[in-house]
């Protein structure tokens, strides 16, 4: 009997020791992996400054972390958030699936950016799609995001997004900007359907998620009332601009004093 309790306690002790070390390690294997996968996934320059892990909770803060904006668009970044939090079920580290109880993204600052008939969060889209190998027009082997030999893939039980805010970021605004609140987002369960998914692919279910709240009427609606509510600057920024361009001689000015029009009309949904 006593034997048997002494091989019961070495085998927990084993144990613990096991998932001590592999949660202590989820912080580098976190940021190394945002930091080097991020951009092969988003094209963008995707940035998480550190990760704080507790061994005794399992939770894990990931602070400062930053989405940049796709070539062809002026904002500097189109996510940008304080720390998010991570809380990993410490079992799932001895199997194949990484199951995270909950991650919650609090108070992120999103900037939307409308460029000749498309946006970055659009064009972010598309290129997680493609290197996730869902894009249709794409022919491309999906991006591989787990390193050789883990096998890893997620299960994200809970995931929420609040006190978010948008802020429409517009070159004809001529430096102006508006900001509106950002409607709470809660999924279940992500990944679940494929018994699990690669980083790529939990990315890109959440980033649809939030491209639909950014597109929403509610989100919308409140831009465009932030926008009519700068009424004379927003009409005076126009003429500003169709003013300077008029002074260009050629066809790409006219195109270009047409594309100015164009893009006020759109801006108030008219």
């Amino acid at each position: 009997m006593k034997k048997l309790l002494i091989i019961g306690g070495i085998v927990v002790v084993v144990v613990v020791v096991f998932l001590v070390v592999g949660i202590s390690n989820i912080g580098p294997i976190i940021k190394k992996a945002v930091n080097t996968y991020g951009p092969d996934i988003t094209k963008t320059t995707v940035r998480l400054g550190d990760v704080d892990v507790s061994i005794f909770s399992g939770q894990a803060s990931l602070q400062d972390f930053s989405l940049g904006n796709p070539k062809g668009f002026s904002a500097a970044q189109a996510i940008r958030v304080g720390s998010i939090l991570v809380d990993v079920d410490e079992k799932s580290l001895m199997g194949d699936t990484m199951v995270i109880d909950r991650v919650a993204v609090v108070g992120p600052e999103i900037t939307y950016e409308k460029v000749r008939g498309t946006d970055n969060f659009q064009t972010i889209l598309k290129n997680v799609k493609e290197a996730t190998g869902q894009s249709g027009s794409s022919k491309k082997e999906p991006v591989k995001t787990e390193e050789k030999g883990t096998g890893k893939s997620l299960l994200i039980k809970d995931f929420v997004l609040k006190d978010g805010k948008v802020t429409l970021s517009e070159s004809v605004l001529a430096g102006k900007s508006v900001t509106v609140p950002l409607p709470d987002i809660h999924l279940t369960d992500v990944g679940k359907k494929e018994g699990g998914a690669s980083a790529a692919e939990a990315f890109e279910e959440i980033l649809a998620s939030l491209y639909g709240k950014i597109t929403s009427s509610a989100v919308t609606d409140a831009l465009n009332q932030e926008l009519k509510k700068l009424g004379t600057d927003l009409g005076a920024t126009g003429e500003e601009v169709k003013k300077q361009l008029e002074t260009t001689v050629g066809e790409d000015a006219k195109k270009e004093l047409e594309g100015v029009t164009d893009q006020l009309k759109g801006l108030l949904g008219k």
